[in-house]
């Protein structure tokens, strides 16, 4: 009997977690982005114009003016420019770039590196993802035109390690970042989507 109760218990909980964190983060996001943008417009504001809320909706709207403000010429100027400035900044370039290389390779732009390969050594493959295909951007001992700089997510983990793989090895497969992403991080277990 005890043994069928910690099984239930087990499965509800495996159930219930993923669910319960989704849910965290999500308000730890609004509720982060209502503490600080509240702060802001309490001072511009009067306290009668105020209402609790106000904070995200503010948060929403200068996200999808900033978002507006890039798809346009001098908007992707100005903000390359201040790129600029934020790249010549000891240890904030090393950080900023690291942060923005990850989420450029993750936004939803047209014709960007990131193919999922599976990558075949020694009679085993590992899926990888390939992060570089101008060659020019690597190091110049990298430069290999034979090789492709491929990225491998581990399980359970943030993290992973990238390695120059010649070409012969990679193996493109039809399997999209997020969903390659997803199936490695959680070692294969909960399968491919839609199978």
């Amino acid at each position: 009997m005890f043994k069928s109760f910690s099984k239930t218990l087990f499965t509800g909980f495996i159930t219930a977690l993923p669910v319960v964190l989704t849910i965290y983060l999500l308000f730890w996001m609004v509720s982060s982005s209502e503490q600080l943008m509240s702060r802001m417009l309490r001072w511009l504001l009067p306290d009668r114009l105020y209402f609790p809320g106000l904070g995200v909706i503010v948060a929403i709207l200068v996200l999808f003016t900033v978002g507006l403000f890039m798809k346009a010429y001098i908007g992707r100027q100005l903000f390359a420019y201040g790129e600029n400035l934020m790249f010549r900044l000891p240890f904030v370039k090393s950080v900023y770039r690291a942060l923005r290389d990850f989420f450029d390779f993750l936004s939803p732009k047209e014709k960007k590196p990131g193919q999922v390969v599976a990558v075949t050594l020694n009679g085993i493959e590992m899926i990888g993802l390939v992060t570089q295909e101008d060659m020019q951007r690597l190091p110049v001992s990298f430069r290999d035109p034979d090789k492709a700089l491929v990225y491998f997510p581990m399980s359970y983990m943030v993290g992973g390690f990238t390695a120059l793989v010649p070409r012969a090895y990679l193996r493109p497969m039809e399997m999209g970042k997020d969903e390659a992403i997803r199936f490695v991080m959680t070692a294969g277990i909960t399968g491919k989507s839609g199978d």
